[in-house]
């Protein structure tokens, strides 16, 4: 699967701005009233784990796996980015365990894109 998406860069660099303006988008919305259950933690490591996907996919490409600690910190630092952004929303607020949530979910990606390089003997 990975190999579909390496050969189509274009596609994931639209695909990785798009998910940033969705994450963005929703980032932006107020929600009056909601609490932080299991639904929230499993947004945030999802969408956190298709943003990496199309982010290090468009960066890595399967050749640069110098690349790889780049294409983390780039994600993590759009989490971070995504919670200062909630503290200027309305009935949002700032959470370093979603900052967390948001890494594991990049960090389970890159892990897994990762092994894909030792499985094929890059």
């Amino acid at each position: 699967m990975f190999k579909f998406f390496e050969g189509k860069k274009w596609l994931t660099s639209v695909v990785t701005v798009i998910i940033a303006a969705i994450i963005f988008y929703i980032s932006s919305l107020s929600f009056k009233g909601v609490s932080t259950g299991a639904l929230s933690l499993f947004y945030h490591f999802l969408a956190f784990f298709w943003f990496a996907f199309f982010l290090s996919i468009t960066l890595i490409s399967g050749k640069r796996k110098n690349l790889f600690v780049v294409a983390i910190i780039l994600a993590i630092i759009y989490a971070i980015s995504d919670e200062v952004h909630q503290f200027f929303v309305p009935f949002r607020n700032a959470s370093i365990s979603d900052i967390l949530i948001d890494s594991f979910g990049i960090l389970f990606f890159n892990f897994i894109y990762l092994l894909s390089f030792r499985k094929h003997g890059d």
